[in-house]
């Protein structure tokens, strides 16, 4: 189901991937590495959330409608990390798409594992 990937003598697992980019689970260092926009960047559960809470937050619909001012550029600040996206809004759109993708694969591996369980008691 998920196929495993190695890159820097580190173990990743796909999560999920769009032609635009993927998210790369690690065990080993329990994080999730993140390869958008020309960059890979590591991010723990916490990160990963506060990324999916700043992403949702754009509303990109009010942007395009905005006259006032140019939709070119929005940047993507996560507090308490060290990284930030300077994205247009198609790669707003298509970090979005990724991120609702990895949240149903990371549901969906939750689900199963339960399920699973279950059986085995």
């Amino acid at each position: 189901m998920i196929a495993a990937k190695t890159q820097n003598a580190v173990n990743f697992t796909e999560v999920f991937s769009t032609r635009t980019g993927a998210v790369y689970q690690c065990d080993r260092e329990r994080c999730w590495y993140i390869d958008f926009a020309g960059k890979l960047v590591k991010f723990d559960y916490r990160g990963l959330m506060k990324l999916k809470t700043s992403i949702y937050r754009v509303n990109i619909e009010a942007l395009l409608l905005d006259n006032s001012k140019s939709p070119e550029i929005e940047m993507v600040f996560i507090c308490a990390c060290n990284h930030c996206y300077f994205l247009n809004l198609l790669q707003i759109i298509a970090l979005k798409e990724l991120l609702e993708g990895t949240f149903v694969m990371l549901e969906l591996n939750q689900i199963i594992h339960d399920r699973l369980s279950r059986i085995v008691i």
